[in-house]
């Protein structure tokens, strides 16, 4: 069956559907991930994008339960140069297909994924509609027109849960199945602005008793639970309208430890008077390179985000610099002088990508403990 990617700017790239059948809109990106494909589905960050992966070959291990990094897949729509009809892995349990299928998800194969690439990091994201249904370019075009994009806009509230939630397992090892959860010395409160799965598993193998809670979550309602810190999570979309988590923040700066991942930056960041702005192209990937500026290391980062801390805004904020993206010199990661609260873009977490950064979360544990002495 035929499918198209009507982009905004009238560019069309025809090849063919695989997945589910229909049509959707969202902005399109690309991955420069070479594996860990259903991780990148499921991960909320995703919401309204539409995924193309620069790998030719995708779909080759299948997928299965384990790697999913929420309940369900996030992403609009899936761009490969070519799909494995034929997975072999001894973890599969359905096909890339049959699972795009079973989510609702349209697939695209058989473009000249190198084209449109180029055209992305040439003329930036754009939105774009994909469409696997028999349908004219200018009934396409009518329904693109109306999709309003990411600017300006709270999806946020899309991905987060609708009530509070204890979360109990630990990071898995993949031969025995088996959870590696400590006893817990760390009460955490975890705001879910569309937050992976393992984050909190990550945070539970430190020892940590994690509670997540939505968005909209007020500091005073934090604040009765008692943390000893609280995580800012990931997720997807423009940070600046989401102005009930930022005011939260701002309510909770000075009182317990806060350590934010990407979304999580970004609103720690406007919490402490900065501004955003959007990237042309954005940072999608699990190969991005980041300057440590304290132990002048070079971490190799997993990352995916559209936005980002302006650093010109931070000057006079009681923030320092932390990290250094190394392929465009935008802000990668700050640090409160005045408040126990740092933050980083990238993901420490993986899943996927490298386990360069994993030291955060030990970075997070230690402030807990010294924040904990202080108070006594």
């Amino acid at each position: 069956m035929k499918a198209i990617l009507l982009l905004e700017d009238g560019t069309v790239f025809e090849g063919a559907s695989f997945g589910a059948a229909g049509q959707k809109c969202g902005e399109v990106v690309f991955n420069t991930s070479m594996t860990g494909y259903q991780e990148i589905l499921t991960d909320p960050s995703y919401h309204e994008q539409i995924i193309t992966m620069t790998y030719p070959l995708i779909g080759n291990c299948g997928t299965n339960k384990a790697d999913c990094e929420s309940q369900k897949v996030f992403a609009r729509g899936f761009i490969v140069r070519e799909y494995c009809p034929y997975p072999s892995n001894w973890r599969n349990k359905q096909s890339l297909s049959d699972y795009l299928k079973a989510n609702n998800i349209i697939g695209l194969e058989g473009i000249d994924t190198r084209a449109l690439v180029k055209h992305i990091r040439t003329e930036g994201a754009m939105r774009g509609i994909i469409s696997s249904m028999n349908a004219s370019t200018k009934s396409l075009k009518k329904k693109l027109q109306d999709y309003p994009g990411l600017v300006g806009r709270d999806i946020v509230k899309d991905v987060s849960t609708k009530k509070a939630y204890q979360w109990h397992e630990a990071v898995t090892d993949i031969s025995d199945s088996q959870h590696a959860a400590p006893r817990t010395k760390y009460e955490v409160v975890a705001f879910d602005f569309g937050i992976k799965h393992n984050i909190l598993r990550l945070l539970r193998s430190r020892g940590c008793q994690v509670r997540v809670v939505p968005a909209t979550t007020s500091a005073k309602e934090v604040l009765a639970c008692k943390p000893q810190g609280v995580f800012l999570s990931n997720g997807p979309g423009d940070p600046a309208p989401i102005s009930y988590a930022i005011e939260t923040i701002r309510g909770l700066l000075g009182k317990v430890p806060i350590f934010g991942i990407c979304l999580g930056h970004q609103l720690l960041a406007l919490a402490l008077g900065a501004t955003t702005y959007k990237l042309k192209f954005g940072h999608h990937g699990a190969n991005h390179p980041v300057k440590n500026r304290k132990t002048q290391k070079i971490e190799i980062t997993s990352q995916n985000h559209g936005f980002c801390v302006d650093m010109d805004s931070l000057k006079g904020k009681n923030a320092e610099l932390t990290h250094l993206n190394l392929n465009d010199g935008t802000v990668e990661g700050i640090r409160c002088h005045e408040s126990a609260a740092f933050s980083v873009q990238y993901h420490p977490e993986a899943s996927p990508g490298p386990h360069d950064a994993d030291y955060l979360f030990e970075e997070f544990l230690t402030l807990m403990d010294r924040h904990r002495s202080t108070a006594n």
